[in-house]
């Protein structure tokens, strides 16, 4: 198959009665969810949307979410994938610079973009979830379900070739770019990821990442459909929440979520009687999942979970095997049909294993390039098709990757490279602290010094900049202790709960401290 609508199409058409989503007690068939889709494909080419023109997806996970997005698709459009956090600076770089025609939204949403108005000439209409309500609409708004209409003829299935997807990475400087992902860069990431994974129609995914994000969307919700299995999902993570579903509905058989996520689920179990109910499979990503967390979470909850590593340019790179070792600290080795490799990050010449540099990656599963930006694609790609994905690591001699952290985050202290991650699983293990980030600071003699932001403990007495460092003696160098702590209570985040490294750094000085 070429596409993910291709898949979703074949299964309402050999299968239109099997369940494909749930939601808020509401199930959707295979069959519905691509009438539904078909009709709002529909209403699109009656509102006059051509073939290319992009429709933005401004909306929290809901059943609209995915007729529109698979709606855009079976229109011939490109699907604008847009955080329901962002706001006027944001909007206002991400529909200009994409030229979105038409945006998708909630009525939270339609009034953030009216506030827009005079800055998106190219943003022609709204479509409400809810309806475009009885106030004054700057931009033309019509409710969701009466923009539908009635296909007329053949829809298009979308071909391998076509542009699929515009998403607008979380850069650390400057303005995000938008990633360009065909359809068949979809379509083979998830084939392999569905396989190496053993995805069948008869899982069940817990879904409650945002569809907005690579993760939830072209994973989660792209897995289910080209499998043909089912997923329930959600607006929202809410901890207690879904360790009760995951612990009483016992036709679910997968979760995926991000370290955060799993962290909160481990308080929620320490309050069980019984050990929680193990799945067949639980997968991290997004960010560095801890040693720490990971082996509380394999003794707590039974099984170790499947951490794997991506990025919006290009899904799923990596992975722990799901039948072998799922080694702590390592996001496992290339899925099967991509390829990887650490090169030093001067000369750009590929480094034997154990040693530190960028990883790059190639394969079918790697964008076509940054929307409108010639000169950020060259400059991503080596001669050979290699992508450079700015994140530092090693490989093992037995071919598990370890990420170290962004080549933009390494710390030069002294002259001596410091590797933040290395860090933190240091001071992660100090019973005060709770979570922690390491980052570079200006010194006047050592060009850099390290600083840790440390969010104690519950329960724990405050730790002492002294002390963490005199925890690192035994097992850091001298020069990869931090010289500076602060106290916080709390790190700033994205919306999957990734540390913004670059907002601790630029605002040390102001950032909430205890």
């Amino acid at each position: 198959m070429d596409s993910i609508v291709e898949a979703l199409a074949r299964h309402a058409g050999q299968t239109p009665q099997r369940t494909a989503l749930l939601f808020e007690g509401k199930t959707y068939t295979y069959g519905q969810l691509y009438e539904e889709a078909a009709r709002f494909a529909a209403g699109l080419k009656k509102w006059g949307l051509k073939a290319g023109d992009r429709v933005a997806l401004f909306l929290e996970n809901c059943p609209e979410f995915v007729m529109a997005y698979f709606g855009t698709h079976l229109a011939g459009g490109v699907v604008v994938l847009v955080n329901t956090q962002y706001r006027q600076v944001e909007l206002r770089h991400i529909l200009t610079d994409s030229r979105a025609s038409l945006t998708v939204t909630g009525t939270v949403g339609a009034a953030e973009l009216n506030r827009l108005r005079s800055d998106l000439p190219d943003l022609k209409g709204l479509v409400v979830v809810g309806g475009p309500g009885e106030e004054a609409n700057e931009i033309p708004a019509f409710d969701f379900e009466a923009f539908k209409a009635e296909p007329t003829g053949p829809v298009n299935l979308a071909g391998g070739s076509d542009l699929a997807i515009i998403g607008y990475t979380s850069g650390t400087t400057g303005r995000s770019k938008g990633a360009m992902l065909l359809h068949s860069n979809l379509a083979a990431n998830i084939a392999t990821v569905t396989a190496s994974w053993e995805w069948t129609a008869a899982d069940r995914l817990l879904l409650v990442l945002p569809l907005f994000h690579a993760h939830g969307l072209m994973v989660g919700l792209h897995g289910t459909i080209w499998t043909g299995a089912s997923a329930e999902f959600r607006r929202k993570f809410e901890a207690a929440a879904v360790l009760e579903s995951l612990q009483q509905e016992s036709n679910l058989t997968m979760f995926f979520g991000v370290p955060t996520m799993y962290g909160r689920l481990l308080e929620e179990a320490a309050k069980l009687a019984k050990p929680p109910r193990p799945l067949r499979l639980y997968v991290s990503g997004s960010a560095p999942l801890s040693r720490e967390t990971f082996n509380t979470f394999e003794k707590v909850f039974g099984q170790p979970i499947l951490e794997r590593y991506g990025m919006t340019e290009t899904i799923m790179n990596t992975t722990n095997p799901f039948n072998g070792e799922r080694r702590a600290g390592t996001v496992g080795a290339p899925f099967p049909g991509q390829q990887a490799r650490v090169v030093d990050v001067q000369t750009r010449q590929p480094l034997p294993d154990g040693e530190t540099g960028e990883i790059e990656v190639r394969g079918p599963h790697v964008f076509k390039g940054y929307w409108q930006r010639p000169d950020a694609t060259a400059e991503a790609f080596d001669p050979d098709g290699w992508f450079k994905t700015g994140d530092l690591g090693w490989r093992s001699p037995d071919g598990y990757y370890t990420i170290n952290g962004r080549a933009r985050e390494l710390i030069i202290s002294g002259g001596y490279n410091v590797y933040p991650r290395e860090v933190e699983e240091v001071l992660l293990q100090h019973p005060a602290v709770g979570e922690v980030a390491v980052f570079g600071l200006p010194h006047p003699d050592l060009g850099e010094q390290v600083v840790a932001a440390v969010v104690p403990a519950p329960g724990q007495p405050l730790p002492s900049a002294a002390g963490l460092a005199e925890f690192c003696r035994d097992q850091l160098a001298s020069f990869k202790k931090p010289r500076q702590v602060i106290l916080v209570s709390g790190l700033p985040r994205n919306a999957l709960g990734k540390v913004q490294k670059h907002l601790l750094r630029e605002n040390s000085g102001e950032f909430e401290k205890l």
